[in-house]
């Protein structure tokens, strides 16, 4: 019994060999006891979460999920580290790893908390304000750079580093950089004046030259449109700037224009009701307004009759639907009536002259 004593007594680095059972024994402890809680409290709250519909729970649990193992094994570390005597070396160079361990962790705290509060922002806000995702988008980037610059910040002020003579630095060096990178940059802004002026957002059908699609996705440098044949077209914020872009998402109604001709020898009396025809068409169906209908021209092979009138809604569907039971009315009508549609015809008008022949004296 003496001898195990004699043995617990042994200095080890200045420290006894009990002392450092002691700090193997609270490093394992306390690492145990903080995978536990992280566990069974991020399990329970996330059971809760799912029952109740606050969402301060989904973000507690959200956070507790996000601990990281190395934060939970440099925090033990230090609670050990408190049972043992070493050199104030030693135990500054602990502190300086806690405390830069705890900046990162609290910095991936943060983020889980911004991107929960936007993203629940976002459902809540979305269906009534698309632009609201394209703001968001921009706000969580902006965010996440404001909270890793100051985690560097006060880390680099924990090693001891000059913070001030670094950002000053940092100044001078920005303009350097901003010269090679000024693609980029415009870009950057380009993206801006897209969240702040809101040309298009999400969701929108953009026609832009030759491409069109709808708006998935507007980044930092680039905003992605999903084409109508299913691929994916990224452009450039600046050049998508500078183009003409039709955005049929701010499309409230839908002026349709469309002409038909009938034959010439369509009697007068007919020619006269074929607008009331048109019209009578037209508004028997559910989401148009009737403007105008002409006889507007003697054309080619056709008199020619223009008609305008408005779809109340955006939907290509819906005006295409329209649009085909518009026809057929008409070609029932004029079934009906006796009226023929023109098409491309020649006649030929063959005058004979017959030739007299007599001879003298007859």
């Amino acid at each position: 019994m003496t001898l195990n004593l004699d043995i617990l007594d042994r200095t080890i680095l200045g420290n006894t060999l009990l002392q450092w059972l002691a700090f193997v024994a609270v490093l394992l402890v306390s690492l145990v006891l903080l995978r536990v809680v992280k566990h069974f409290a991020g399990r329970r709250l996330a059971a809760l979460a799912a029952r109740s519909e606050t969402q301060l729970d989904d973000i507690v649990a959200a956070v507790i999920n996000r601990t990281g193992f190395l934060f939970l094994l440099v925090a033990s570390l230090f609670l050990a580290f408190q049972v043992v005597e070493l050199s104030d070396r030693v135990h500054a160079i602990v502190q300086s790893l806690f405390i830069i361990t705890l900046l990162v962790q609290a910095g991936i705290w943060l983020g889980v908390v911004m991107s929960s509060v936007l993203e629940q922002y976002r459902q809540r806000t979305v269906a009534k304000n698309p632009a609201a995702a394209t703001t968001l988008n921009a706000l969580g980037y902006l965010i996440r750079v404001v909270i890793w610059a100051i985690v560097v910040l006060m880390a680099l002020d924990n090693l001891g580093i000059d913070v001030t003579a670094l950002v000053a630095g940092l100044g001078i060096g920005g303009v350097a950089v901003a010269l090679a990178v000024q693609n980029v940059l415009g870009d950057l802004f380009a993206s801006l004046s897209i969240i702040l002026d809101k040309p298009f957002v999400i969701g929108d059908f953009l026609v832009i030259g030759d491409y069109m699609g709808s708006v998935e996705h507007v980044g930092l440098k680039t905003t992605r449109v999903r084409s109508l044949s299913g691929e994916q077209l990224v452009l450039s914020n600046s050049d998508l700037l500078n183009s003409r872009i039709r955005n049929y998402g701010r499309m409230y109604e839908r002026r349709v224009v469309f002409s038909l001709g009938v034959t010439y020898d369509t009697p007068r009396e007919l020619l006269r009701r074929i607008p009331g025809m048109i019209r009578a068409a037209v508004e028997a169906q559910d989401k148009t307004r009737f403007d105008r209908s002409h006889f507007m021209k003697y054309g080619d092979y056709a008199l020619q009759f223009e008609t305008v009138y408005y779809v109340l809604s955006p939907d290509y569907n819906v005006y295409m639907d329209i649009q085909q039971a518009i026809y057929l009315a008409i070609h029932e009508t004029f079934e009906q009536e006796g009226i023929e549609f023109a098409y491309p015809t020649q006649t030929l008008f063959i005058t004979g002259q017959e030739s007299a022949q007599s001879g003298p004296g007859q």
